[in-house]
């Protein structure tokens, strides 16, 4: 059913572009650093969007990278926690008359 439902809204995204693209292609004229061409609208809108979707994406890549090197340090410094508490805890308990009290010094 989710097949279905996927190719449904995708011909639906379909036919609006489809319409989008049909309203909109008077030329406009776009201005380079090097020079200007004419391109229909519908083209420049949607080259527009797809550059900012990739600069988004790149920039949420990005985050996604940082946290998952922070993630992995943290599990291992995690892990190297659990195994110090695993022999503390394998060790022998400490009898607190066994432990010598130094005297303070007084300066």
């Amino acid at each position: 059913m989710k097949g279905q439902w996927g190719l449904i809204v995708g011909f639906i995204v379909a036919l609006l572009i489809a319409i989008f693209s049909v309203i909109n292609m008077t030329p406009v004229t776009v201005n380079y650093v090097l020079g200007t061409a004419q391109w229909p609208l519908v083209i420049v809108i949607i080259s527009s969007v797809l550059m900012g979707g990739i600069l988004v994406g790149g920039v949420g890549l990005y985050g996604v990278y940082k946290l998952k090197n922070q993630l992995r340090k943290i599990q291992v410094e995690n892990e190297a926690l659990r195994k110090k508490v695993e022999e503390v805890k394998k060790q022998k308990p400490i009898n607190k008359k066994e432990i010598p009290i130094k005297p303070e010094k007084s300066q």
